[in-house]
């Protein structure tokens, strides 16, 4: 078993990876630092350098957390695709970040966030930055 988390260079995704650290510690359980990007997007301001991804699994590292970073591509829909990887990894929680949208951002665009916690077979651990207010 193992924790997934979630990973997006923004607050939200550093909250995120804060948490997955703290709880694969607790658990005793490897940690995968997931960042995604569409395939064939030439631009995609979700998708972390590797100098990011490296600085991530090396906070995990220090915490006595085995860390392995994964970008799997995803095609047609975010939240399906990121929530196969969770059964592929037989994770025992994800761990996601969230953000403040306003309501019609979420109407327009949907959350693949909400998507993920409300589909999810196993538990999902939503957190949100620190300061961020929704």
């Amino acid at each position: 078993m193992s924790i997934m988390v979630g990973f997006v260079p923004t607050p939200a995704g550093e909250a995120a990876l804060t948490a997955g650290i703290a709880e694969a510690t607790l658990r005793k359980q490897d940690l995968f630092i997931v960042n995604s990007a569409r395939e064939g997007a030439l631009v995609d301001k979700s998708v972390a350098t590797s100098e990011v991804l490296e600085q991530a699994s090396r906070r995990a590292t220090e915490a006595g957390v085995k860390a392995t970073v994964i970008q799997p591509p995803y095609l047609h829909d975010l939240a399906d695709e990121f929530l196969e990887v969770a059964r592929d990894l037989n994770a025992s929680l994800i761990v996601i970040g969230l953000r403040h949208r306003s309501q019609v951002g979420k109407f327009i665009l949907g959350s693949h966030a909400q998507r993920i916690l409300m589909q999810a077979d196993r538990p999902v651990l939503a957190v949100k930055a620190a300061g961020a207010h929704f």
